[in-house]
């Protein structure tokens, strides 16, 4: 789909190879638009991701085996983010859920699929359609009915009230008044909100938005802000490998004590007993480069290939950085390449060990 916001004076539309397509890349200032969502509140037009619809006596109990988060006992007004895995135990899909009214709204990656039911690649909806059996739930493709916006800022929840629009507390805390599911999110920003809005009207919610204070925003500075959050992105930050260890997904979006799930079983095992093969960094970038290094360039310790670049962006105060799947094996503090730019690991991006409690005992059997 192409935006209707890329007719707003001043909006530049992506170039053609990106991962937002039909949205507007920035309004003339990228920079000044990262420190406005640091400093007050900007909005960005994310209408270009799918929307899946969940309704249904049983949605709650079938989506918890289907997807690796607990949400049995999902409350209404509550979210979360959540995962699709195959087999074994790698990342197929990324989603951020709200449930509202008796509906459990997902938003995902454009195109989103998955390892079918009965193998091969499927449409995300495809899956879930393939997974219902006989329980009594209807999900169905909503991305004609609702379109996202992100308000990031601390000025967010002014924002909201203004327009008189809900600001549930709580990170992924929702509600929804007036056809607009408004879910509370703890990234690119600390303070931050995702406004599911009817499509139909998806120009006059910008216009309002914009009206009660809120700086138009590209895509160009949203990813900007995800990466200094250290957040990924399914299909850019992941490749066919990734498991959610990798890329700090446990326990946000996946769980390691429910079972049922597909992948469960690698998500407990390295969990409790394991140590991921790659952890997700953040690079600092030479700024003496040309450009900056493309997604899926290999990152390299001298001539030895050490991992890959997933997202590389200009911040507005970081300057040149990316994020990073890394060799566990690799030294956070080993000069590194990335692409054409030499390269250094963020010291306080790197992960805390999470999980691995079992190994000791282990050990101690063997000893």
């Amino acid at each position: 789909m192409t935006s209707p916001i890329l007719s707003v004076p001043g909006a530049v539309p992506p170039p053609e190879e990106t991962a937002d397509p039909g949205v507007p890349w920035h309004f003339g200032d990228p920079f000044a638009e990262q420190r406005t969502a640091t400093r007050s509140a900007a909005v960005v037009d994310r209408s270009h991701r799918e929307v899946i619809a969940v309704p249904g006596v049983e949605r709650l109990s079938w989506l918890h085996l289907v997807i690796s988060q607990h949400v049995s006992a999902l409350p209404a007004g509550a979210g979360s983010e959540a995962l699709i895995l195959d087999s074994q135990g790698r990342v197929d899909a990324h989603m951020v859920l709200s449930h509202v009214d008796d509906v459990v709204w997902l938003d995902t990656e454009a195109g989103a699929s998955t390892v079918g039911a009965r193998g091969g690649r499927v449409p995300l909806l495809e899956y879930l359609e393939q997974m219902r059996f006989w329980s009594k739930v209807e999900p169905r493709d909503a991305t004609a009915e609702k379109a996202v916006l992100t308000i990031v800022g601390p000025e967010a929840p002014q924002v909201l009230a203004r327009l008189g629009l809900p600001a549930p507390e709580g990170q992924y805390a929702s509600a929804e008044r007036d056809g607009v599911v408004v879910r509370r999110m703890p990234w690119p920003g600390p303070d931050a909100a995702d406004l599911l809005v009817p499509r139909a009207d998806l120009a006059d919610w910008w216009a309002r938005i914009t009206d009660a204070g809120a700086r138009p925003m590209g895509s160009l500075a949203f990813e900007a802000l995800r990466v200094e959050a250290l957040r990924p992105r399914m299909g850019v930050d992941t490749d066919e490998k990734t498991i959610p260890h990798e890329v700090s997904w446990v326990p946000s979006a996946a769980h390691v004590a429910k079972g049922c799930y597909r992948g469960q079983e690698t998500v407990s095992k390295v969990h409790n007993i394991g140590r991921p093969p790659r952890r997700m960094v953040l690079l600092h970038l030479d700024g003496a480069a040309d450009e900056l290094p493309e997604t899926g360039a290999p990152v390299l310790a001298g001539e030895r290939v050490v991992g890959r670049v997933g997202s590389a962006v200009q911040h507005h105060e970081l300057g040149p950085v990316a994020l990073a799947l890394l060799k566990r094996s690799v030294d956070p503090a080993t000069p590194l390449t990335a692409g054409a730019a030499a390269a250094a690991v963020d010291p306080d991006s790197v992960p805390a060990e999470i999980g691995g409690a079992g190994r000791a005992a282990a050990q101690g059997l063997r000893g």
